[in-house]
């Protein structure tokens, strides 16, 4: 078969199966197995796969059918315009968490953060529930090799598969930065002039809402919040005041109902300058405040 008969019968399996935007992950998965660009495309739409292209192809939409995540099958995800290695053990980035990077970014570029601590002449940065690194890396990126600050970045989680792929995608980047395995603070005893986590989030009576490629793909830890979705958020809030340097900055994304009741909990734990940042959507999606000892 032919390019475009290919994108055209898999676009439509794809929609029969319910798959949001059939169209596009057709495309997406084309241009994984071929690496046939648009503009090659269109020059030739008539040109055929070979005998392996199509095996594979088949074999990709096959699985998407099935509502694998599409980045599972390609095993990449862009984000913050750097490349990411992801798989079952790491929840997929998104977009809404760039919200998250791009706030800390514009704190550091302030230096509304401690710009040293203790040895005089590094900015620690912590990232808790760290996942893929997404976070942790793509701020290291961006603030320490684009903005030469000088900054020493960890990252934590209670996966150990999850940091293998943080590792992963640390040497994959060529980012320096420092992974433990943690349940959050637990194996963490220094101070921190930033900490900033995704942390689950979701109630857990919500799991089985969610879409089957999160449901039955994303790892459940990094999903389930607790009854009411602030499990976490009552942990860290409580725990990170003896993990900050003096007016260190707490920086969370949450789900779009969250903001009033996190934000509480910071003030319940002495944080001031309290700010809610919404995503591109107008949902309130990032809580950040100031801890002054």
């Amino acid at each position: 078969m032919n390019l475009k008969s290919n994108l055209e019968r898999a676009a439509g399996e794809l929609m029969a199966a319910g798959v949001p935007e059939p169209d596009l992950d057709a495309w997406y998965l084309l241009e994984y197995v071929t690496g046939v660009s648009r503009a090659a495309y269109f020059a030739d739409p008539d040109r055929e796969l070979t005998e392996a292209q199509q095996e594979a192809f088949d074999a990709c939409v096959k699985k998407r059918v099935g509502r694998i995540p599409l980045q599972h099958i390609t095993g990449t995800q862009e984000f913050m315009g750097l490349s990411f290695r992801v798989n079952e053990h790491v929840l997929i980035p998104r977009q809404d968490t760039e919200i998250l990077v791009e706030e800390a970014l514009e704190m550091l570029k302030k230096r509304a953060v401690p710009t040293e601590n203790r040895d005089g002449q590094t900015t620690e940065i912590l990232d808790l529930c760290t996942g893929s690194g997404c976070i942790l890396l793509s701020v290291l990126h961006y603030a320490g090799q684009k903005e030469h600050m000088n900054l020493r970045g960890t990252g934590s989680d209670l996966s150990g598969q999850a940091l293998e792929t943080a590792r992963g995608n640390a040497e994959h980047l060529g980012i320096r930065a420092h992974f433990v395995q943690s349940d959050l603070f637990g194996s963490l005893p220094g101070r921190y002039a930033m900490i900033l986590s995704n942390p689950p989030y979701i109630r857990s009576g919500d799991l089985e809402e969610l879409q089957p490629e999160v449901r039955f793909h994303d790892p459940g830890m990094a999903l389930d919040g607790g009854a009411d979705g602030l499990a976490f958020y009552r942990r860290i809030t409580e725990e990170s005041p003896a993990h900050l340097e003096d007016n260190g900055i707490l920086m969370l994304e949450i789900g779009c109902d969250q903001a009033a009741d996190v934000s509480e909990l910071m003030r319940m734990n002495g944080f001031t300058d309290i700010t809610v940042k919404k995503d591109l959507a107008g949902l309130d999606r990032v809580v950040y405040g100031r801890y002054s000892k």
